[in-house]
């Protein structure tokens, strides 16, 4: 970080890679393979979904480089939406973040975190655990960029050098790998055209959430305009990388029986891998990994909230800042948010919501992409997408299809989905002219 008069000016761009990657790598990849294997038994397969899932998310990140160095303000899909097509588009994109976007993730990571720390210590029960770690990580966020920039680098170092390690030990130490089909058949092809796949793939496109998080802060990034596609686009290969030797390492030391339906895969999985003892210690430094994304999501989802404070006189409170600059209302409000949900609703049921209608918000957004070249078609490129239109396409592409699926496979959430757009419409066309500033 840049300081200037002992105080923190900006994220530099170390701390906004940090950011992406522990947003991006939390509760999913360590969670979502025990849905997988329900349905999906194939190694090549279940890899294939996770080099799927790094591929649709770089393309994601592709396109919002060229929307973040194009529109540089913080706020992600709320300014990129609002300004490309309306501002009641972009209200509702905000209203997505502001109710789902950071505090279903940042629930879903502290229910993992917590899960595991029971698994090895019992006499720490899941829910308070959970609730008391969101309310620190937010107590920290709420001092300032230093303190708050530097607790998000060292946990994300330390998850990143906990999570190698963690893979590296697994294969190095197991005495006897699984017996695992690496090599593709005909079979695997009919699992990939069929629903099973598209459900895996919402699992998965899930635990790539957050290859966007730095466009959330572009405001507090130094040189964001140059700097937001490095950061994106590196951030993502990076954690590309990881998951898929987390997931050659999963397959090697466990049985896929023995992980099926599982919520704690590291726990299993270091249970085969070192014994009883060693699964007690990986699953402590599974919960505190998980501080990394806890973190990440507060320090992101506040930005957005923050944003459409500044644009909307009713919700004027949300853009309050404390001498520090640090937007300590919207942290307290999404704070508050996550731990309703912790309360109140299911892992799995979090997980799909919060995956359908992130996915429609993150559509739309890329899709903005098009329009914003029709209408700036004169506009000096800091960046533009590379082999364009074909990361657009890609992305597009998957996500529609894992989202008509849910809808199919899973209409409940994905028709609460749609009731929480529908609502942030409404909220919008009653109130929208009272509320700009």
């Amino acid at each position: 970080m840049r300081v200037l008069n002992g105080k923190s000016a900006r994220f530099g761009r170390n701390t906004a890679i940090s950011i992406v990657v522990a947003n991006m790598v939390g509760t999913g990849v360590f969670t979502s393979l025990g849905f997988q294997l329900i349905d999906i038994q194939s190694a090549p397969v279940i890899l294939f979904l996770w080099v799927l899932g790094g591929v649709v998310a770089l393309c994601g990140a592709l396109c919002y480089a060229e929307l973040g160095a194009a529109l540089p303000r913080s706020g992600g899909e709320y300014n990129f939406i609002g300004q490309i097509y309306h501002p009641g588009a972009g209200f509702v994109s905000g209203w997505i973040s502001a109710t789902i976007g950071f505090a279903a993730p940042t629930a879903l990571a502290a229910i993992t975190a917590s899960t595991y720390l029971h698994a090895a210590w019992p006499q720490f029960p899941v829910v308070p655990s959970a609730i008391a770690l969101i309310v620190a990580v937010s107590a920290i966020h709420l001092t300032n960029r230093r303190n708050s920039g530097g607790f998000q680098l060292v946990f994300t170092a330390i998850k990143v050098t906990l999570i190698v390690g963690f893979a590296i030990a697994g294969l190095v130490l197991l005495d006897a790998p699984q017996s695992v089909r690496w090599a593709p058949e005909f079979a695997d092809i009919e699992l990939v055209g069929g629903s099973a796949f598209a459900v895996a793939l919402i699992y998965v496109n899930y635990a790539y959430t957050g290859w966007n998080a730095a466009t959330y802060l572009s405001n507090e990034v130094e040189d964001a305009a140059r700097q937001l596609p490095r950061i994106l686009v590196v951030g993502t290969l990076f954690v590309t990388g990881l998951y898929v030797l987390l997931h050659v390492m999963f397959l090697n030391v466990a049985p896929m029986d023995a992980m099926a339906g599982k919520l704690e895969i590291g726990h299993v999985v270091a249970g085969y891998a070192f014994g009883p003892s060693g699964s007690q210690v990986v699953a402590t430094m599974l919960a505190i990994l998980l501080i990394s994304t806890v973190s990440a999501m507060v320090i992101a989802g506040p930005r957005a909230l923050q944003v459409i404070g500044q644009d909307f006189r009713v919700l004027k409170l949300l853009s309050r800042a404390n001498a520090s600059g640090i937007p300590s209302v919207a942290i307290l409000v999404q704070m508050i948010i996550t731990i309703l949900l912790v309360l109140t609703s299911s892992f799995e049921s979090i997980l799909v919501f919060a995956g359908f209608t992130l996915g429609l918000n993150t559509l739309i957004t890329v899709l903005g992409v098009v329009l914003l070249r029709r209408s700036q078609s004169q506009r000096p490129a800091s960046f533009r997408v590379p082999w364009y239109p074909l990361p657009l396409v890609v992305f597009c592409s998957v996500t529609l299809w894992t989202l008509i699926f849910i809808l199919v496979e899973r209409p409940m959430e994905g028709v609460f989905g749609l009731g929480l757009i529908v609502a942030g419409w409404l909220f919008y066309l009653i109130a929208k002219d009272r509320v700009r500033n």
